[in-house]
């Protein structure tokens, strides 16, 4: 079964020689499952992007739920800024995509108590194998340097997003610095795909990094 980009997201940032996610990389998870969610939307042809704005396009509702729910949002009219359809329901994104994966087995949740009192949910991810894979070809197009347009369009989403919400999983920050100008032609090829998320979604991701947030568990 083909995940969706949202989906594909999420395991993105496990980190697969500590078998967790690292909290570090809660901070901008939610926000990147959004903004994932929009490019699929984007390339799918169910919203329209232009002068750093979007708008839903009348159509069918995506039969996923996640990616209906975030189309929903969506104003149908006059287009509005990306940055709150990234931003303001973040703190949302998480659950509906880690029940869809739980329920193709691609991770198993656990839910317990901390200290025996907070309650948490600890995620396995059942086929670590698959996401190193992930991993290394989302790695090989920035270390790699090939060429932006050969990528398809959800590597290349990858690629960029993990880079600007500096998913230490993918890239460390020494590779980041190191391939900055190859990241920022993969930068300029997906903002000719979809103008103006790739900015909302970095603009989110430092906000929630300078008052220590993120969402997640």
């Amino acid at each position: 079964m083909r995940r969706s980009l949202p989906q594909n997201l999420y395991l993105l940032c496990y980190t697969v020689d500590d078998e967790k996610f690292e909290l570090t990389n809660l901070q901008g998870r939610g926000q990147l499952l959004r903004a994932g969610a929009l490019t699929q939307l984007a390339v799918d042809g169910l919203l329209g992007a232009e002068g750093g704005k979007v708008v839903r396009r009348a159509a069918t509702p995506p039969g996923d739920l996640f990616l209906a729910e975030v189309w929903r949002d969506l104003p149908t009219e006059k287009p509005k800024r990306w940055l709150r359809f990234v931003h303001n329901k973040a703190h949302t994104a998480e659950k509906p995509v880690r029940e869809q994966l739980a329920g193709t087995g691609a991770i198993t949740v656990h839910h317990e108590k901390r200290l025996g009192l907070v309650p948490v949910d600890r995620v396995v991810v059942n086929a670590p194998e698959q996401v190193r894979a992930l991993q290394g070809r989302i790695r090989d197009a920035v270390l790699l340097d090939g060429d932006p347009a050969s990528l398809p369009v959800d590597e290349l989403t990858m690629a960029v997003f993990a880079a600007e919400a500096e998913v230490t999983s993918v890239f460390t920050g020494k590779e980041r610095r190191e391939h900055k100008q190859t990241l920022k032609r993969l930068a300029t090829q997906y903002d000719g795909i979809v103008p103006g998320l790739r900015a909302a979604l970095r603009d989110s991701y430092l906000s929630s990094r300078a008052v220590g947030g993120g969402w997640g568990s």
